[in-house]
């Protein structure tokens, strides 16, 4: 057998060419002992090529998606007949309305189908008398056709005086049924021949139109890719594919009808909107659940899918982006475009930026506490001082801030504030933590007043507030700055605040990293009126940072993309405006460089009449910069000002320690005890400060007896 086929093989094999004198460089001949390539080898191996190259599969791929195309669109005219002939449809909408427990619209559709049922029969019934109806009408049409033609004849041949004419309407009408026939015969073999074709082509073209293929089939851009406008049978499709039984069932039940769950879809802002009503046994934490898988079917990516639930029951709101749009970057700051624009504490709204619809996201600060949470480098601080930025052009409203980065995030309000701490180190922590006592002080002091004393806002501020739960330092007394015991002074102090200060206009404003039960202790997370969060990495984190609450109704910063949705909020709160049954809000801030913020503190600083910055606190007794300055040049008509530095330092190394020039210049500023230069040098005038000093304790004695 094996000798045969070597055989067979030689003799099919052609002998090499003899060689030629002078080979080609780009013909080498093949090494000794290497075995030439069969033919059929050869031939196998372009077959297997031709086959597998990718205009081969495409080709394949339209041969038969056309193919398809003619079956489909044969399946669709053959449903529909069907439906128009018989009750299916109305069978198939009453099982719908059934599952999807709406009872009246299932006794609508019954209605119907019994009211179709009455008309049909009633033609069947029709239908059988037609016959005789028929042949007596075209009997009695004959007769009076005939009548009529030899009438009209008699007529004829008395105008004409001619008797012949008589029959002259009656041979006309024949002549004409006999070209009838003519052309009929004419035509009849080509309408025969092209009939069938235009009636493939006639379901050929139904079935490209409802793309009535497998996906497989289908051209790359038909094949869901991203950017697929979202239509009911769309949405339908992407529930069904979820792998919840219940609801594939239901959906399967409900035929083609499974768009009886949807609502109307709406246009939201760079995307739509549609409510989905659950069919029974289908919960909505089982879809919500499920929100990347939704979002694949949906041809869209995990975040530009979001799932809420509004106040039916049984239904979940689904927000779907339009693909692309949520990495588009959305506008500026009208704190950046409008130069005249001015805040109002009470009834104004700090314009933060846009909700998913692409409308304005506008929240009150009036009176409540805010905490806002997230990864590090996400945008936390750049939102937080977004609001700052606004409520600082309310000249009434008095900042203290504590920094507990220090990167100068905040530096551009020194002489805004009343109080600037920067800086990361156990010191820093102390003077914040002495800074959030001193307003757990002047809110005491409020609530003794008298009754309806107006107080001005006060906003407390520590930016990374993790820093100070987390610091190790205790005082003199062995009581802990940071943790969250009742011995903690920075965890008390914000508590005190928490829980008295809105009523006199102290407010607390918080930023941290990362929450934790140990850097965020829960009884400061649930003391915030107005909590958000950018992206975290869990679950877990997301309800700290938000609560249960807004979590099991739908809020996933944990789902947002860090790094990639920088700026993007997760907002709950009662003074930002939420679509009713929604728990939270999605929010894209507007983003304001530090240069541009500048520019906003410089706005704000010429609406006052100027604010001396301290930048540590006074521990020991309250200070009075401006009698101290009095103080230490009481000696002396004129000194320089790097000898009042130095006196003051010498006074009070806690107050007074890191004091520059600009910190001198911004406590006279406006007194008339200004710097001024004497023989070339900056000098301070005694009796300048002096008048300065009388004419500020007369203001405060004044406010006082106020």
């Amino acid at each position: 057998m094996s000798d045969n086929v070597v055989r067979l093989f030689k003799e099919t094999t052609p002998a090499p060419e003899a060689p030629s004198a002078a080979p080609s460089a780009a013909v080498a001949a093949p090494a000794a002992g290497t075995p030439s390539v069969p033919l059929w080898v050869r031939s196998a191996r372009g077959v297997r090529t031709m086959a597998t190259h990718e205009r081969t599969k495409t080709a394949c791929r339209a041969a038969a998606r056309h193919g398809l195309y003619v079956l489909g669109g044969t399946r669709i005219v053959a449903r529909r007949t069907w439906e128009g002939r018989t009750a299916s449809r109305y069978e198939r909408l009453l099982r719908a309305a059934e599952a999807a427990g709406n009872m009246e619209a299932a006794a609508e559709w019954e209605e119907r189908g019994q009211r179709f049922r009455q008309d049909r029969h009633r033609r069947r019934m029709d239908l059988l008398t037609a016959p005789m109806d028929a042949a007596k009408g075209i009997a009695a049409g004959a007769g009076i056709g005939a009548g009529g033609l030899l009438l009209v004849g008699i007529m004829l041949a008395v105008a004409n005086k001619d008797f012949t004419d008589i029959a002259a309407p009656t041979m006309a009408v024949i002549e004409l049924v006999r070209w009838i026939v003519v052309i009929i015969t004419v035509t009849w073999g080509p309408l025969v021949t092209l009939g069938p074709w235009a009636a493939l082509l006639g379901l050929w073209a139904v079935g490209k139109h409802q793309q009535a293929a497998p996906q497989w089939a289908l051209p790359a851009n038909a094949r869901g890719g991203e950017g697929e406008p979202i239509t009911p049978s769309i949405v339908v499709l992407a529930l069904r594919n979820l792998g919840i039984a219940p609801l594939r069932n239901a959906i399967k039940e409900m035929g083609d009808a499974g768009a009886s769950m949807l609502g109307p879809i709406r246009i939201a802002g760079c995307g739509v909107e549609v409510d989905v009503t659950l069919p029974s046994g289908v919960s909505t934490n089982e879809v919500q659940g499920r929100r990347r898988k939704l979002a694949e079917n949906l041809a869209r990516h995990e975040h530009e899918v979001f799932i809420t639930i509004p106040q039916a029951a049984r239904t979940v709101r689904l927000w779907i982006a339009d693909s692309g749009a949520l990495d588009e970057p959305i506008g500026p700051s009208p704190l950046t475009t409008d130069q005249d624009l001015t805040a109002n504490y009470k009834t104004g709204r700090a314009p933060w930026g846009q909700d998913l619809r692409g409308d304005a996201a506008a929240i009150s600060l009036y009176q409540r506490h805010l905490l806002i949470t997230g990864l590090s480098n996400q945008g936390k601080t750049a939102a937080l001082r977004a609001l700052a930025l606004w409520l600082a052009l309310d000249r009434t409203v008095e900042f203290r801030i504590a920094d507990l980065k220090g990167a100068g995030d905040w530096a551009m309000f020194d002489g805004l504030a009343t109080v600037l701490i920067q800086g990361p180190t156990d010191d820093h922590v102390i003077e914040a933590t002495e800074m959030v006592e001193s307003g757990v002080s002047e809110m005491e002091r409020r609530l003794q007043a008298p009754p309806g004393t107006v107080f001005p806002p006060l906003v407390l501020l520590v930016d990374e507030a993790q820093v100070a739960f987390m610091c190790p330092v205790v005082d003199g007394e062995k009581r802990p700055y940071g943790g969250s015991k009742a011995t903690s002074r920075y965890f008390m102090a914000t508590r005190k605040i928490h829980n008295q200060g809105r009523a006199v206009n102290v407010t607390l404003w918080q930023g941290t990293q990362d929450p934790t039960d140990q850097n965020l202790p829960k009884l400061v997370r649930e003391g915030a009126h107005t909590r958000a969060s950018l992206a975290l990495g869990t679950e877990s984190q997301a309800r700290m940072a938000l609560g249960d609450k807004a979590v099991d109704g739908g809020a996933a910063p944990n789902l947002l993309r860090p790094g990639l949705d920088k700026g993007t909020l997760v907002v709950a709160s009662d003074g930002i405006e939420i679509p009713a049954g929604q728990a939270s809000i999605t929010v894209r801030t507007h983003y304001i460089d530090t240069e541009t913020a500048a520019q906003i503190t410089a706005r704000a600083k010429a609406m006052r009449d100027g604010v001396t910055t301290l930048h540590v606190i006074e521990r020991d007794q309250d200070r009075d910069p401006l009698a101290d300055i009095a103080t230490v040049i009481a000696d002396t008509p004129r000194v320089l000002t790097q000898d009042v530095l130095q006196r003051l330092a010498v006074l009070s190394e806690d107050a007074y320690g890191k004091w520059t020039h600009a910190d001198l210049k911004r406590v006279l500023d406006g007194t008339g005890a200004e710097p001024y230069k004497s023989d070339g040098r900056m000098v301070v005038g005694r009796d300048r400060v002096a008048r300065a000093l009388t004419n500020h304790d007369t203001d405060g004695s004044a406010s006082a007896d106020g």
